[in-house]
């Protein structure tokens, strides 16, 4: 079966344009058509991913990564979806090297490539909050020599089946942004299916250049990031987060206010924000002014 009959790549679009044309070209180059959902870009990604000979669905506004995948997932029609955020490019052979071993692991519900970074550091995730404590690891997780199951993948790139990806209801689209990975991981596993590293597929990462830099995006990301935080740890019965850290990042603000270095300031500012709004009960969603999908 050809990649372009078994496969839809999935990417989701927020001011990336910089950084689409190299994501695109590379799955082109591997027979994969690309579906790329453009969250109301405002630097031309939907314009850019079309002139690529992507199909292109365009968000009136931001509806948040996870969101935005399920919409590009429910458009496809292929056995599987390959999940690629937009400063990823798959390298030669990936695709079908991750297809092969999906068919090599009927078990496996989620595949990823071999993650490397601008760096040259290959990025495992080594433990997360929703994760057993007896399998998270201090420090940098050793590399597999070959393929091998994880606790966890990352949301950069991954193969999913298509019809158990929408059987589990998909991203939580309760979460804007940040940890809907993580959770999607933990459903997969507890559903009884493998996550699994493929070390024959190789993707590069582009790490923190998915959207263009501006204001006050600093202040949103650490929001969302805290928001979703606590929000995953209920969902999970885990221990809320302390209300110290609150706290102790109010008073790195305002330090950082009075140093005049304000990214450091909208960050702390910004995970202080997004915990005490969940605290408070408030949704990521409704920070956003969205309504969940019916």
């Amino acid at each position: 079966m050809s990649a372009e009959s078994s496969v839809t790549a999935i990417v989701v679009a927020y001011d990336s344009a910089e950084v689409l044309p190299a994501c695109l070209s590379a799955l082109t180059a591997e027979g994969v058509p690309a579906i790329v959902v453009d969250n109301a870009s405002g630097d031309g990604s939907g314009e850019v991913a079309r002139a690529h000979g992507a199909r292109v669905i365009v968000n009136a506004r931001n509806e948040g990564y996870g969101r935005a995948n399920n919409q590009g997932v429910a458009a496809a029609t292929t056995p599987f979806v390959l999940i690629v955020n937009p400063d990823v490019e798959i390298r030669p052979g990936a695709v079908a090297a991750l297809l092969a071993a999906a068919g090599h692991y009927p078990d496996a519900g989620m595949l990823a490539p071999r993650i490397v970074e601008s760096s040259g550091r290959v990025f495992l995730q080594p433990r997360s909050l929703l994760s057993p404590a007896h399998l998270n690891r201090a420090g940098a997780m050793p590399i597999p020599e070959g393929d091998a199951c994880l606790p966890f993948l990352s949301g950069a790139c991954l193969l999913v089946r298509r019809e158990l990806f929408a059987s589990l209801g998909g991203f939580d689209p309760a979460i804007f942004l940040f940890y809907e990975d993580d959770d999607l991981c933990r459903r997969m596993h507890d559903a009884g299916h493998a996550l699994v590293h493929v070390d024959e597929a190789e993707a590069r990462h582009g790490r923190g250049r998915s959207t263009a830099p501006a204001p006050g995006r600093r202040f949103k990301a650490r929001w969302h990031l805290a928001w979703s935080e606590g929000y995953v740890a209920g969902k999970y019965g885990l221990p809320r987060p302390a209300f110290v850290k609150i706290i102790e990042n109010l008073a790195k603000a305002a330090g950082y206010g009075l140093l005049l270095k304000r990214e450091k300031m909208f960050a702390h500012a910004g995970s202080a924000a997004g915990a005490l709004s969940w605290r408070r009960g408030h949704t990521a969603l409704g920070r956003e002014g969205l309504e969940p999908f019916p």
